[in-house]
């Protein structure tokens, strides 16, 4: 048990369309003997947050925000055999028991048996569970033997480690969606987050060539650093774009990392199908399609009536001529982030890159307003609730 006497901590909590607060809310208690509680030393802001954040998902106020988390042991249950107090330790933002059927499948994103209801749990997101989130001092891990991910002590790689809770897992999979083999050339739609880790991924699995589409400079900037081909679709016609730099071929395999909140040029309209149009247009003919990209069955701010029920049109009868392949879905990421782990550690991979700004809880407020706003830089924000980063 833990010998801290406190019974508050921060937390950035969800106030309604455009407003977090930090507030100070109780501390999380052990409910069950396979809880761990962790001292978080870094979560992460994720574009799927601003979601939430804008009002565009019926998130109620008072949520605490957070399911990219990673931090220190604390206390145990009485139940947990494979960690101890003092384990430095990522949390997989899906949350998952480990024992229904789909998790004993792998898909860890589709649990039963965390979220009544519903397939698939996870910490601080609307939906998804009882469960708060980790942009706060401290978090209740539950069935903690099979969720949490041991890492090395001390506090190297921290920037990198985090993102194995959800971003750098989730781009891989959106690769691995698309059905990806070496030598494949890939084109990403979205170059935030998950776009350039998904573009990141297809490099270092051997991808001849990756284009990356996008309109915001920084992330365009980005992407060329990875030596990626930076796509702007301001300038033209993106398909039209990624041919002529493709030698008129259309590529192998595409990957949607926008979803639902897809834009057209000048930003300003939202077209929620306009990504998938373009991935079935540009991928060659019995080539894959991976979305990783979130759509909701429901959406308040959506364009239209039918895209509001998370209802799009689609081009099926062209998907189907050209016998393209479509796989979607939320990444499992208990399936990928011990090997990333490893190849952080290694050397061979350092996903950070996409890191923009580190700041302390105090500051998650403004942060969340520049992120949403794409201003100065904000791409990819870590909070430190405990500070000491």
């Amino acid at each position: 048990m833990s010998t801290t006497t406190e019974t508050t901590m921060k937390a950035v909590n969800y106030q309604g369309a455009f407003k977090v607060k930090v507030e100070d809310v109780p501390r999380p208690k052990l409910e069950h003997p396979d809880d761990v509680i962790v001292k978080v030393t870094t979560a992460a802001i994720c574009g799927s947050d601003l979601h939430m954040y804008e009002g565009r998902t019926g998130a109620q106020p008072g949520i605490t925000f957070g399911h990219e988390n990673m931090g220190i042991v604390e206390e145990l249950g009485e139940g947990v055999t494979l960690l101890k107090k003092g384990d430095r330790v990522v949390m997989p933002f899906n949350v998952a028991d480990g024992r229904c059927r789909n998790c004993e499948e792998g898909y860890t994103a589709f649990c039963t048996g965390v979220n009544p209801g519903f397939a698939g749990g996870a910490y601080g997101y609307v939906a998804m569970g009882p469960y708060r989130g980790g942009q706060a001092q401290y978090i209740r891990i539950p069935y903690a033997d099979f969720n949490a991910l041991k890492l090395p002590e001390g506090k190297e790689h921290e920037a990198d480690f985090i993102l194995l809770a959800d971003i750098f897992p989730t781009g891989w999979h959106g690769v691995s969606l698309s059905g990806f083999k070496p030598g494949d050339t890939v084109a990403v739609f979205g170059g935030g987050p998950v776009g350039l880790m998904a573009a990141y991924s297809a490099q270092l699995r051997g991808a001849s060539k990756v284009f990356v589409v996008d309109r915001v400079p920084e992330r365009l900037k980005a992407a060329e650093k990875i030596d990626c081909i930076a796509i702007n679709f301001e300038e033209g016609d993106a398909v039209e774009m990624i041919l002529k730099a493709n030698g008129g071929n259309m590529v192998d395999r595409s990957v949607d990392a926008v979803g639902y909140q897809a834009v057209v040029k000048g930003g300003q309209k939202e077209e929620p199908n306009i990504v998938l149009e373009n991935m079935i247009k540009v991928t060659r003919a019995c080539g894959g399609l991976g979305i990783p990209g979130l759509y909701v069955p429901t959406d308040p701010g959506a364009p239209d009536e039918s895209a509001a029920k998370g209802r799009i049109a689609l081009s099926f009868g062209k998907l189907f001529e050209k016998g393209l392949a479509l796989a979607t879905g939320q990444c499992n990421v208990k399936q990928y982030n011990r090997y990333l782990r490893d190849l952080i550690i290694s050397g061979k991979a350092k996903p950070s890159f996409v890191v923009s700004h580190e700041i302390n809880i105090d500051d998650a407020e403004m942060a969340y307003e520049k992120f949403d706003k794409r201003i100065e830089g904000y791409t990819k924000v870590l909070i430190h609730p405990n500070g000491g980063f």
